[in-house]
Formats: C-alpha cells, sequence, structure tokens
C-alpha cells in the first residue's frame, strides 16, 4: 500500500518501525479506544531511546503524568502543579521565556494565568533540603467586600482547564522545536496522541486548526504523527493537511497461541484517502460486529449509535436525532421509543469500563439500528 506501510502487523512495534521510515511529512492515525494509539506511540519513542538518545517530541498519557498535584491538604492554602523537570520536555525552561510563550497560546482557550517555579527550595520532615518544580494558578474574580475584581491566586483548575494547559505548554515546546531552538534540536519526530480528551467539539475544531497552523510551515523537517479517536478533531486536522497520510488503525483477534492458548492479533492499516465521511463508516462497522453473530454489545455502542445518528440528522436537515429513529409498530403509546430515546439522550457509558447491555436494551437496540440503515442506508463495500 502506499507511504511503505504494510496492511497488516503483528507486532506494533514493527508498525512504528515504518513509520519512522514513512516518506510522509504527516501521518495522521484514527482509531477507536483500546486498538493500541498509546502504546504505539510508546513504541515509536523507545526506538530511539533503545538506541541510547532520544528524537521524539510526544503528547500522550506519559506526558500528561509528568504533571501532578500538590493540594496542600495540611493547610488547604498553596495548590500547585508539580512536575518532573528531568523529562527532555522541559529542557528549555531555563532560557526561553517559557511563560510567555505559553501565555500566547493559553489565551485562546481559557482566562486563568500562571507562574512557573523552578526549583524551589524546600524542607523535609527531617529538616533536610529539597527542590521542587511546579506551577500555580489564578484567576480575576469579584470580591463583595471591595466591589471590585481582584486576582485570586492559587487556585486549583479543573481537570479540562488543566489539560488545556499541559496542552498548551507543549504547544510552545513544539514551537521551539520546529523553529530549532538550541534545547530541542534533538527532536526529528513530533507524536500527538488524543490530545482533545475533555474538549467540547468548539475547541477541538480550535486545537485543530492551531495544530495544524504550527506544524504546517515548509521550513519544518519534523515529521509529525498524530492518532485521535476523536471524528470531528480527525476530519479537521485531515481537511487542514491535505498532503498527510490519512490512516485508519483497527486491531483483529487471530487463532490462539498453541503454547500458552493466549490470544494473538494482527494491527491493520487502511489507506483511507479515497474514502469519505470515514468516520462514521468506521463507526459503522463496528457495530455492524457488535450486532453481528459472536458480537458482543455493552453499553456505550449506545454512545457510538447517537454519534451516527447526531451525523446523519443533521445532514438531512433534521433538529432531532430521534427523527432518524423508527416508532415501534407495537408501540401505539410511544412508551419504547420514549425510552430508547431517554437512553440515548442520557447515557454516560465509558468505553473504559465496558458494561454488557441486558437482553432487553439489546433487543431494542438491534431493532433500532436495523430499522436505521434500512432507511438510512451505507455502502457496506466501504
Amino acid at each position: 500500500m502506499p507511504n511503505q506501510l504494510k496492511e497488516s502487523y503483528s507486532e506494533l512495534r514493527e508498525l512504528a518501525q515504518d513509520l519512522r521510515n514513512s516518506e510522509k511529512k504527516y501521518n495522521i492515525i484514527f482509531a477507536h479506544n483500546g486498538v493500541g494509539k498509546t502504546s504505539l506511540s510508546v513504541e515509536f519513542k523507545n526506538i530511539a531511546k533503545e538506541n541510547g538518545s532520544s528524537d521524539t517530541l510526544y503528547y500522550n498519557a506519559f506526558t500528561e503524568d509528568l504533571f501532578y498535584w500538590d493540594n496542600d491538604l495540611d493547610n488547604d492554602e498553596e495548590r500547585v502543579l508539580m512536575f518532573r523537570r528531568y523529562s527532555h520536555f522541559f529542557d528549555g525552561l531555563d532560557a526561553n521565556e517559557m511563560e510567555t510563550r505559553i501565555r500566547s497560546i493559553l489565551g485562546r482557550y481559557s482566562d486563568f494565568d500562571f507562574s512557573i517555579k523552578l526549583d524551589v527550595v524546600k524542607q523535609d520532615d527531617q529538616g533536610k533540603d529539597y527542590t521542587v518544580n511546579y506551577v500555580t494558578f489564578k484567576r480575576m474574580a469579584y470580591n463583595n467586600e471591595t466591589n471590585s475584581t481582584e486576582w485570586k491566586e492559587d487556585i486549583k483548575i479543573s481537570r479540562g482547564e488543566e489539560n488545556i494547559f499541559k496542552w498548551c505548554f507543549f504547544l510552545a515546546v513544539a514551537q521551539m522545536a520546529i523553529d530549532k531552538a538550541e534545547a530541542y534540536k534533538w527532536v526529528k519526530y513530533i507524536y500527538i496522541d488524543d490530545p482533545i480528551s475533555s474538549l467540547d467539539d468548539n475547541n477541538a475544531i480550535l486545537v485543530a486548526n492551531h495544530l495544524a497552523s504550527l506544524i504546517k510551515p515548509e521550513t519544518s523537517t519534523i515529521q509529525t504523527i498524530i492518532s485521535t479517536h476523536h471524528g470531528l478533531f480527525y476530519n479537521v486536522i485531515c481537511n487542514e493537511l491535505k498532503s498527510a497520510a490519512k490512516l485508519y488503525l483497527y486491531k483483529e483477534q487471530e487463532e490462539k497461541d498453541d503454547v500458552t492458548q493466549q490470544s494473538k492479533y494482527l494491527w491493520k492499516i487502511k489507506d483511507l484517502r479515497d474514502t469519505p465521511f470515514f468516520h462514521h463508516v468506521a463507526v459503522i462497522k463496528e457495530l455492524n460486529k457488535a450486532v453481528g453473530p459472536g458480537g458482543q454489545l455493552f453499553t456505550y455502542h449506545f454512545n457510538m449509535l447517537r454519534n451516527v445518528l447526531e451525523k446523519t440528522a443533521a445532514f438531512h436537515g433534521f433538529d432531532d436525532f430521534g427523527k432518524c429513529i423508527k416508532k415501534f409498530d407495537n408501540d401505539p403509546d410511544e412508551q419504547i421509543y420514549s425510552r430508547v430515546i431517554n437512553i440515548l439522550s442520557h447515557g454516560n457509558y465509558s468505553l473504559f469500563e465496558p458494561v454488557e447491555m441486558n437482553e432487553e436494551n439489546q433487543t431494542y437496540f438491534k431493532q433500532v439500528y436495523s430499522d436505521f440503515k434500512t432507511r438510512f442506508p451505507f455502502n457496506e463495500n466501504i
């Protein structure tokens, strides 16, 4: 297939090596949760590390873990976001006006401010000195006593705001790598795995546009790999980076190993350049598998079905996804129909904690899905 990638891989490490050797400047990968996106990013960076060097600036779950909160449980006054400065990620903190760089990006997404504190000396319970590095946050708030607005210091920001801050920190570092700043000359690859896990659709579009503008310059020699399970983000970044390789990664189970009796898997790559609206097709393929022979329906499949229903309703000009659901013939009072709508509207089912659907809901799900595909047929050959 194009882009020097094979159609299937028995190990993610082999795929990581082929991505490193790719002639494409940008490789954009769509994959559902649980397929191995984060594991692939780790294999990618470890190839260089095992040879005694670092060459990948990456953003994934491990990047987020470089930061952790100290909530000052004893005094409940000074809440700070600590960070592990020994990582190469922080190489440019000393001489690159990092606060200014981050602040210029952060202003696009949020209204809080911050300060980075480096090598602060503290004492442990035995009186021994140690150094810490952390970030403090503040936000303008109205003070009823003074009838004015003022900075509220040492606040703890929300989880979503924390993720936005980490993302802006990464973008500032990536910009320095692209600009060939001395501290980041070791960067040959940028690998970004799911940067928008806590962002709504508006911010997903903003993040995708901003990221594309950052890595677009023709002067940049850094290869970039982006992987995501977020359909909107994927579509926007693909539209922005038209020359990118657009890929779909999925996993198929093979026969069990004769010796260990453990299931073996193949990771498969599909080139999506000629596949329209692929996110919806990918979701439908997963739903077909779940409702088909030998498949399993979990509660999170309601989330996937609603996603397809909403996009279909918007395409056909309906004001509600319920217009894409055929009402049950044996439901004159629309009680079953109302229950299905309620489940789809209020379900908050996690992909990380799959719970098998009860039999009654499975029956409703299969009927709704079957009627939907009859009324709004997709090209199954895709």
